[in-house]
């Protein structure tokens, strides 16, 4: 089955790719007739198109489940506006990325090049819409062009993009501007996002080189780990956060139910996040693939949680809810570079490690003074980095290559961000007034109040 986006014609060695999953199937004396084994070009063309939008669909929803994760990981004067700016960016994304971004990420990229078309919007072939219209011999046009329906494939692409997204709002919340941060994700997920995208899964110069991300680890969750430290350090911690003492105030969480399922939803939508990232479900061999992908996605989750909760006491001096919550996202992270490995107690270690990571990344964010209100960075960013450099050891991808694809991609976001952000600062600004802080900014730029029951009074350390 060609794959048309997202190409990987480097296989990814630590499934050994169809090659792995036939050997396996053949040895155990399970695969079936290579006649039978993969439907007729209508019947995949379906498939394979049905497999995009309801992957996609599971992918959409984790928009729901980082909403609710940080609508409770904010103070309750806080979780309107994040409301508002969970549904915003992704509305935002959807529209920036079939404006542009899409086109640049994989339209027409060179072997090795850099990016994209610039040209505007995306649409249905020619061919689907003579399709649509009743054309003769259209259908079998359409299948011997393409595996899927074009406008399947932009969907699921497009999911992607919000997630990225939605990793920033987290880290930022509670201080920054919410059209500044509207900006922001314009600029995010119409080039910087597309441009790394076109040169990795679109063809272009690390993909040329080998380097091996199977759903992401690095391309969404480190790109926009790297985009909300820049915002981070840019737009500086919440007041009353960091005491001049040296000491951290800790500001609890809304509604820790709330985060908790967060947590269940990105874990259930991840499934699709890593499972459709197969790219095709219209063989045997697919089908084998992707419950493989699945196994190995909740094992590493289920590894980050134990790993964050046996860490936390010696790390953060308590048994931490939230940092266990965190370390099921880290898991997810980390396995995401490489979800497709045969072995499964490697899904255990990576994710595992994720989890560690996860726990001591927060304690070193708050010792350098840098806030991120729900963590996204260690879970995203420092998982991130992990998972992809993982593939190394049980997946088989080069070390440099990895390496130079991690640092290239963090550079360019790293710097491609800040301007951005320093743009946007200078000409509108970017952090709220002290009074917004103060009283929130669900009374001030709002005036609508999540939990109308509870008054607002400014804390004593914002003032």
């Amino acid at each position: 089955m060609t794959r048309l986006t997202r190409r990987k014609d480097k296989p990814h060695s630590g499934i050994g790719a169809a090659a792995g999953l036939a050997l396996c199937a053949a040895f155990a004396g399970l695969l079936p007739d290579p006649a039978r084994a993969a439907p007729d070009g209508e019947t995949g063309f379906v498939l394979n198109t049905f497999a995009f939008l309801i992957w996609g669909a599971l992918v959409m929803w984790m928009c729901a489940g980082f909403t609710m994760l940080e609508a409770g990981s904010v103070r309750t004067k806080n979780v309107s506006v994040i409301c508002l700016k969970n549904i915003g960016l992704y509305s935002i994304a959807s529209l920036s990325y079939y404006l542009i971004g899409y086109n640049i990420m994989y339209v027409g990229v060179d072997p090795g090049g850099w990016f994209g078309s610039l040209s505007l919007f995306y649409g249905s072939t020619a061919d689907e819409l003579a399709l649509l219209a009743g054309a003769d011999g259209a259908a079998a046009t359409v299948i011997a062009g393409a595996d899927y329906s074009t406008m399947s494939d932009w969907f699921f692409q497009m999911v992607f993009v919000a997630t990225t997204a939605s990793i920033i709002s987290g880290t930022l919340a509670e201080r920054v501007r919410l059209w500044s941060f509207f900006l922001f994700v314009i600029a995010l997920t119409a080039f910087i996002y597309p441009v790394v995208g076109a040169w990795t899964w679109g063809g272009g110069w690390l993909g040329e080189m080998g380097f091996q991300d199977f759903a992401g680890s690095t391309i969404v969750h480190s790109t926009g780990g790297w985009a909300a430290l820049t915002g981070a350090v840019i737009l500086g911690a919440r007041r009353g956060k960091f005491r001049e003492d040296g000491t951290v105030r800790q500001m609890p969480p809304s509604n820790v139910p709330i985060v908790t399922l967060g947590v269940f939803i990105l874990w259930f939508g991840w499934f699709g996040f890593n499972g459709g990232s197969q790219l095709a479900l219209g063989s045997a061999v697919d089908a084998v693939a992707i419950s493989i992908i699945l196994a190995n996605t909740n094992i590493a989750a289920a590894a980050g949680v134990v790993a964050a909760l046996c860490v936390s006491k010696p790390i953060l001096g308590r048994i931490d809810l939230l940092a266990s919550l965190n370390g099921a996202i880290a898991g997810l992270v980390a396995i995401t570079a490489g979800p497709d490995l045969i072995a499964h107690h490697w899904a255990i270690v990576i994710g595992g490690i994720g989890g560690v990571i996860a726990v001591a990344g927060s304690k070193a964010m708050d010792m350098l003074r840098i806030d991120d209100v729900v963590g996204a960075v260690p879970a995203h960013l420092f998982a991130g980095i992990w998972g992809t450099l993982a593939v190394c050891i049980a997946g088989g991808g080069d070390f440099l290559t990895q390496l130079s694809g991690i640092l290239a991609i963090g550079g360019f976001v790293f710097v491609a961000s800040g301007i951005v952000w320093l743009i946007i600062d200078r000409v509108i600004g970017i952090r709220i007034s002290e009074r917004a802080e103060a009283l929130g900014q669900d009374v001030v730029e709002l005036g609508i109040e999540a939990y109308p029951e509870f008054v607002a009074i400014p804390d004593p350390d914002d003032t």
